[in-house]
């Protein structure tokens, strides 16, 4: 094995180096790890993403594990406007972005629609996701966008996300929800998510102190 640095994500790829039969006598071919893992089952355990779903599902957003489901969802809802997560288990980021997008929801208008997808999980569905929304982008995670009738009216990217805090992704969300939503969240979603936070994060979201 080898190691060479993947100049788009900045990390190291590991190299499996096999024999070749089309090539000269002592030359090694490369197959990267990626290359044999190809779209073919999910990347982690399920009992790993488990939590991180759930972060999400239980502050009301509908999972797209599906390319139909991904299609009926964005395509389905002419007019709504759609938040979707495309989840990671990235420390560095995902666990931002997550918060991020949850203390948006304190905003008095929110999305008609709130949706997350898991890279690493559901293969063809993001695969499919990123091809029809992300196209010509480096594919990476997490990723939030906004979407209405198939428009992007806003991305945050990885590296975008990676180098902020949640309450710069929630300001950057109700920007736009400011400019095109106009759904309401009720009293006792607002209660929900803040006795979430308090909760698991320890900390009143809504606390002008």
């Amino acid at each position: 094995m080898g190691e060479a640095h993947d100049e788009r994500s900045g990390s190291s790829r590991t190299w499996i180096y096999v024999s070749n039969k089309h090539i000269k006598k002592n030359k090694m071919g490369m197959i990267s790890l990626d290359q044999l893992m190809g779209q073919q089952g999910p990347s982690y355990p399920e009992q790993v993403v488990a939590p991180y779903r759930k972060e999400l599902t239980e502050a009301g957003f509908q999972e797209m594990r599906t390319t139909e489901e991904v299609q009926q969802l964005i395509s389905g809802n002419p007019g709504k406007v759609i938040l979707v997560v495309l989840n990671s288990v990235c420390g560095c980021s995902a666990r931002v972005s997550r918060p991020g997008a949850l203390l948006s929801f304190f905003n008095h208008v929110v999305p008609d629609i709130k949706a997350t997808l898991f890279a690493g999980m559901e293969k063809e569905a993001v695969a499919y996701f990123r091809t029809t929304y992300l196209s010509g982008i480096t594919p990476s995670s997490p990723n939030i966008l906004v979407l209405r009738d198939g428009q992007v009216l806003l991305h945050l990217q990885r590296h975008q996300i990676e180098t902020s805090d949640a309450g710069t992704i929630a300001d950057a969300l109700i920007h736009v929800f400011n400019e095109h939503c106009s759904l309401r969240p009720t009293d006792a979603e607002r209660v929900t998510l803040r006795n979430y936070f308090q909760t698991v994060y320890g900390i009143d979201p809504l606390s002008t102190q």
